[in-house]
């Protein structure tokens, strides 16, 4: 009955009665006492963005940074002794990882985003995703801090796996040097890749960040691709026409392209499409006279725009990205990451679709 009492207090709700809504409003009365807490204090520094308005993207400590020697020590000498070492190595700063010019370039566009929009959340929220122990936290932040790097957020798991806090943490792009990690975060349904160093040092831009994505089964499925695999390449044609008016299925990527597209569309709002700081690439081993117009009506369909679309037929893709020289490159087939590292393209891998099931063991 109504007012019955239960020992010392009112009968506690059970878990299945607090509907979603009702936690959803709670969580925003803790972020809007969060951010009144923020506001009130004095700082230079940007307020970490609301995760429902950022773009977060999560970041390995070994895709950032150059943790080679360090994982060395781990597999050959175990925890203990990688703890020990990185903490007696915690006021020497790192050196950058493959992902660490893609993070900065994120960041050029906040700073444009937050110079044109104050107020505006809508831009990129990096978070240091990890499995390191906590212990090891000083020099990720001695070297972050070194760097000018703007990473608040941070989740140090201690040797289990990160890949339950994505999730949580409302990920959009998951970027690790582990490829069983990254392979657990697609099956999640999360857009991540695996990152290569390249293997000659390179220039990037310091003012447009620039993305250049594979198309089959990175933005789109792999339906197709799992027709040229397995029934070669005129019935891939075949199929491409037949079918050119039919949008493709969306791929692992096709978000994080999205995202790349609203924060563009607020540029060209500004009547800065030509000073955009972003900058999207197609680069496809389709044929465009073959296969290509399906991809470009697909896109088109969707509402999205890319800045250029290279149509390779089969050609090497390593020398267009030389060319392009983008801050991240994904692919979801090793021999085009390797082709785009020996060129000293940083490239991301995918592990989505068929082309899985024919990948050599290396």
């Amino acid at each position: 009955a109504p007012g019955t009492m239960s020992g010392s207090g009112p009968e506690e709700p059970q878990p299945s009665q607090v509907s979603e809504e009702d936690q959803q409003q709670e969580a925003e009365q803790d972020w809007a006492a969060a951010k009144a807490f923020y506001d009130n204090l004095v700082t230079q520094r940007p307020r970490p963005p609301k995760p429902q308005n950022a773009i977060t993207v999560a970041v390995s400590s070994r895709a950032l940074f150059n943790l080679v020697e360090e994982q060395r020590i781990y597999e050959e000498q175990g925890v203990e002794k990688y703890v020990e070492y990185q903490q007696k190595n915690e006021n020497i700063i790192l050196k950058p990882g493959p992902a660490f010019y893609f993070v900065k370039a994120l960041e050029h566009v906040n700073t444009r985003l937050l110079e044109l929009y104050p107020d505006d959340e809508e831009r990129f929220d990096i978070v240091l995703m990890t499995n390191v122990h906590a212990q090891v936290g000083v020099r990720l932040i001695n070297s972050i801090n070194h760097y000018g790097l703007t990473i608040e957020r941070f989740c140090m798991t201690g040797g289990q796996s990160p890949i339950g806090y994505l999730t949580a943490y409302l990920t959009n792009l998951y970027l690790s040097a582990d490829s069983d990690k990254v392979q657990e975060a697609i099956e999640a349904g999360i857009a991540s890749a695996t990152m290569f160093t390249a293997n000659k040092d390179v220039v990037y831009s310091d003012t447009q960040l620039r993305v250049a994505f594979d198309g089959d089964a990175v933005i789109f499925s792999d339906e197709s691709e799992q027709i040229f695999k397995e029934q070669g390449l005129d019935r891939f044609f075949e199929h491409e026409q037949l079918n050119e008016n039919k949008p493709l299925a969306q791929g692992p990527l096709k978000g994080f392209l999205e995202d790349l597209g609203k924060l563009q569309k607020k540029f060209y709002a500004k009547n800065e499409r030509l000073n955009c700081p972003i900058r999207t690439y197609l680069v496809t081993a389709r044929s465009a006279a073959s296969s290509g117009a399906r991809v470009l009506k697909t896109l088109r369909s969707w509402g999205l725009e890319i800045d250029e679309a290279l149509f390779l037929a089969g050609a090497p893709k390593g020398p267009i990205l030389v060319k392009i020289r983008p801050h991240i490159f994904f692919d979801d087939q090793m021999f085009h990451i390797e082709g785009a590292q020996k060129l000293g393209a940083i490239a991301a891998h995918v592990p989505y679709g068929v082309s899985q099931k024919y990948r050599k063991s290396t």
